[in-house]
């Protein structure tokens, strides 16, 4: 029986795209709020150290991903460099960080597009929809998420626009401002906003969907990161000088109390339709990225094989999406979801670590980054991981260590059949 597999339908700009689409939606408009919260106008220092931390990260995985071009990323990675348990631990942690992150993208949509009362039965319907699109193909997919990104970054272009004319809040970047948090605050505010770099990932779990994936991916992701970090940027700057680090903490939706806070009293509904497009993307990604590494993970028997299931007719993992959605739309149904942003961090910070740790075993021709950045990644994740909510971190342990139990009972009853 042939092994299944995807096919190679996706180039350049859509691989940069998706990439985008996953990190723009997820940070603009859902991780300023909680960093604000941890580090006030500090934040910035975060986000600087968030990106130093992703960058290793990228380049890891860019460097991985032209080896090793296949679905699962750092899951597909770590069994080749170091071996079947590590690629397990960061396959695991992906799965479980991005499905808690699938349904926080689906409230923060619901959240701008509901009616008040109506916001978990829209965000199971949006989850259900666009894992109906994902069904219908990979390029279905990336097309859609290119107008979406299209139409985010016209609003933050807008929103960016109108807090110019608002007038700045007196010492929002003050030195004793920036610091008031303390360091602990500033790296819980990073591993925080961590959470919204991590879009790059999608495109490495797509690499068996990817033309000539040793260019295109570690081009991709590179690129994908440098735009997303000036969006981050920008949209931070005009957030907190508009609101303050107070107000921006306390705002559901800063970005849009950004712009009603300048007058443009247009430009708000505009922001709101943006930031429910935004989310849509990034939700969009997750699913084609979380179904690719759970094919990847069901067809090395780390998870039920028959998830390994490829359409006849439109080559996407279907059944690995099917009971993603499932999952996600429980998740919504069920639970309380302040914190999944930590807890999501936790998660693809232990994913990062392990990537990082494999490129860093890679040798000759495989290399194209220094070892430094894999030094400085590995350990970013570590103490970024550590510094977030203790909330976090326990729930993390837990379910990482139900996982690892899993896989050691599965192997130990198939080694006694």
């Amino acid at each position: 029986m042939a092994t299944p597999s995807l096919q190679r339908r996706l180039g350049l700009t859509d691989a940069v795209f998706i990439g985008l689409g996953s990190m723009i939606g997820a940070g603009v408009f859902s991780a300023i709020a909680p960093a604000a919260a941890a580090a006030g106008s500090g934040l910035l220092i975060g986000l600087a150290l968030a990106a130093v931390v992703a960058f290793g990260n990228a380049t890891s995985s860019a460097q991985l991903a032209a080896v090793h071009p296949t679905s699962g990323g750092t899951y597909a990675y770590g069994r080749v460099e170091l071996g079947p348990w590590w690629g397990f631990a960061a396959g695991w942690a992906f799965v479980i960080g991005k499905t808690a992150s699938c349904a926080a993208m689906a409230m923060t949509f619901a959240a701008y597009a509901a009616p008040v009362g109506w916001e978990k039965p829209v965000a199971m319907l949006a989850v259900a929809a666009l894992a109906t699109v994902n069904w219908f193909g990979v390029t279905r997919t990336a097309l859609l998420t290119r107008v979406i990104v299209v139409a985010v970054l016209l609003t933050l272009a807008i929103a960016a626009a109108a807090t110019t004319s608002a007038p700045d809040v007196t010492g929002w970047l003050s030195a004793d401002g920036v610091l008031e948090h303390g360091w602990y605050g500033i790296l819980q505010s990073a591993g925080l906003l961590f959470f919204a770099f991590a879009g790059y990932a999608r495109i490495a779990t797509m690499g068996e969907e990817v033309r000539d994936p040793g260019r295109t991916i570690p081009r991709a992701i590179v690129l994908a990161f440098a735009g997303a970090l000036v969006v981050y940027a920008v949209v931070a700057v005009s957030v907190l000088s508009t609101l303050g680090p107070d107000a921006t903490a306390a705002s559901s939706e800063p970005v849009a109390a950004a712009v009603a806070a300048s007058g443009w009293a247009w430009a708000e509904p505009v922001v709101r339709i943006g930031a429910a497009a935004a989310s849509l993307g990034a939700l969009l990604a997750l699913i084609a990225g979380i179904g690719r590494t759970t094919f990847a993970m069901a067809r090395e028997g780390d998870l039920p094989r028959f998830l390994a299931a490829v359409h006849p007719r439109w080559h996407v993992p279907h059944r690995a999406e099917v009971v993603l959605a499932a999952i996600v739309i429980g998740l919504i149904a069920v639970v309380d979801l302040r914190g999944a942003i930590g807890f999501s961090s936790f998660g693809v910070l232990l994913y990062y670590l392990v990537a990082n740790v494999a490129a860093y075993r890679q040798r000759g021709e495989a290399r194209r980054f220094p070892r430094a950045l894999q030094l400085i990644g590995g350990a970013g994740c570590v103490v970024l991981a550590v510094t977030l909510p203790w909330q976090s971190v326990v729930a993390g342990v837990v379910v990482v260590a139900a996982g690892i139990l899993y896989r050691a009972l599965r192997l130990r009853l198939t080694r006694a059949a």
